[in-house]
C-alpha cells in the first residue's frame, strides 16, 4: 500500500482548496513551470488534462518585430488550451512589454506572466529575465506598465522571479512586495539566485520570507520532484502552491500525480507502462500536428526524456533519433512500449515451473 504523506500544519493551505488568480479559480495548487523548448502548447494541453493545476506558456519575446516569426507565432498559439490561458513575456522595455501583453491577450491569453526568473545567458545578456533583478527601478517600471495596460481589460498579471541576482544580494522579498503594491496578482519564486543557475540546491527560507510579507498568493519553485518534496516545501515556506519544473521533463503527468497525492494524503502508484506509452503517443501526435516537419527533430528530446529511465531506454533513444518521418517515430514508440508490456506480462521462470 502506498505510504501516507506527512501531515501539514493546520495553517497551511489545503492542496485542493480554491486558489484564485484574478477572477480565475484553479483546480489545484500544483503548477507546471514554464520552460523554453519544453512546455509548448501540446505539452501544456496534455499536462492540464492529466491534472496540472496551472500551466504557463514558454516565454514570448516582447519585441514587436519578432511576433511575425514562426517561433513566436507558435508560442502565442493557444488553440484548444484549457483556461485560464497564461502567456509569459520576456523583455526589457516597459512600453514593449505592455504592447506585447495586449498582443498576447488578443491571441487568447487570459493571464500575463512577467519573466524575471530565466537565468539563460542569451536572455540575461540583454538584461531580461533574472537580470532585471539587478535593476529594480527598471523591473518595477515594467511591472507597472504591464499591470496598467491589463487593468482595463481585466487581465491579471503574475510574476516569476528568483531569490536575487547572487547569494549576497537576495532582493526578492523587497521586489516581490513592490510588485504586489503595483498590482501583481501572484508571485512565483524559484529558490535559487541567477548566479546559481540550476546548480546546487534550492533554498526555501527566502520564499518563506516573501510569503510572510505578501497578501497575494506565493508559489514555491525549485527541486520539487515528488509529492513528499512538495509537502516538505509547502511546510517550509507556507507557500500557497508549488511549481514543478525540470522533474516534469518527459513526465507531463507529474504535476497531476503530485496534486492527487496532496489531495488524498497518500502517494499513489506511478503510472504503469501502458499509461506512459499512451500518453507519450498522444503527446507525439500532437507535437507533429503543431510543428509540422520541424516536429520530427524537436520530438526527440521529449521522447528521450520519457524513455530514459525505462528498460532499454538508452538504446531506443539512439534508434529513435535516426528516424526521419512522423509515422516512423509513432510506430517506433508504439513498438517500444508493446515490447515493455509484453515483458511485464511474461511469467517468471519460477511461476512457470509452479
Amino acid at each position: 500500500m502506498p505510504p501516507p504523506l506527512a501531515r501539514l500544519p493546520a495553517d497551511t493551505p489545503s492542496s485542493d482548496a480554491p486558489l484564485q488568480i484574478g477572477p480565475y479559480r484553479l483546480p489545484n495548487r500544483v503548477f507546471a513551470a514554464p520552460m523554453a523548448g519544453v512546455t509548448d502548447l501540446p505539452w501544456r494541453r496534455l499536462a492540464r488534462r492529466l491534472g496540472a493545476g496551472h500551466c504557463v506558456s514558454e516565454m514570448v519575446a516582447s519585441r514587436a518585430e519578432l511576433r511575425t516569426s514562426r517561433k513566436t507565432a507558435l508560442r502565442m498559439n493557444h488553440d484548444g488550451e484549457p483556461g485560464p490561458v497564461a502567456a509569459q513575456l520576456v523583455g526589457v522595455d516597459p512600453d514593449e512589454m505592455a504592447a506585447a501583453a495586449h498582443a498576447n491577450v488578443d491571441a487568447g491569453a487570459q493571464i500575463i506572466d512577467i519573466n524575471m526568473g530565466c537565468p539563460a545567458k542569451k536572455v540575461c545578456n540583454r538584461w531580461a529575465g533574472s537580470a532585471l533583478m539587478q535593476d529594480e527601478e527598471l523591473a518595477l517600471r515594467i511591472v507597472d506598465a504591464v499591470v496598467r495596460a491589463m487593468q482595463p481589460r481585466g487581465v491579471p498579471v503574475t510574476l516569476k522571479m528568483r531569490t536575487g541576482w547572487c547569494r549576497e544580494h537576495r532582493n526578492a522579498p523587497s521586489l516581490a512586495r513592490a510588485a504586489q503594491d503595483a498590482g501583481v496578482s501572484l508571485v512565483v519564486v524559484h529558490g535559487r539566485s541567477r548566479e546559481q543557475g540550476y546548480g546546487g540546491q534550492a533554498e526555501y527560507d527566502t520564499i518563506a520570507e516573501i510569503k510572510s510579507r505578501l497578501r497575494i498568493p506565493v508559489v514555491a519553485n525549485g527541486d520539487i520532484d515528488s509529492a513528499a518534496k512538495a509537502r516538505e516545501v509547502l511546510h517550509a515556506t507556507g507557500a500557497d502552491a508549488v511549481m514543478i519544473g525540470r522533474a516534469a521533463l518527459g513526465r507531463p503527468w507529474l504535476p497531476g500525480h503530485v496534486a492527487r497525492a496532496l489531495r488524498d494524503g497518500v502517494e499513489p502508484p506511478l503510472p504503469d507502462v501502458d499509461a506512459q506509452g499512451r500518453w507519450l503517443l498522444e503527446h507525439l501526435g500532437a507535437h507533429h500536428a503543431h510543428y509540422g516537419a520541424q516536429g520530427i527533430a524537436s520530438a526527440r528530446k521529449h521522447v528521450g526524456w520519457a524513455v530514459g529511465a525505462l528498460p532499454g531506454g538508452a538504446s531506443f533513444r539512439a534508434h529513435f533519433n535516426t528516424l526521419l518521418e512522423p509515422g516512423a517515430q509513432l510506430d517506433a514508440v508504439a513498438g517500444f512500449f508493446e515490447t515493455l508490456q509484453a515483458a511485464a506480462a511474461a511469467p517468471t521462470p519460477w511461476a512457470h515451473a509452479a
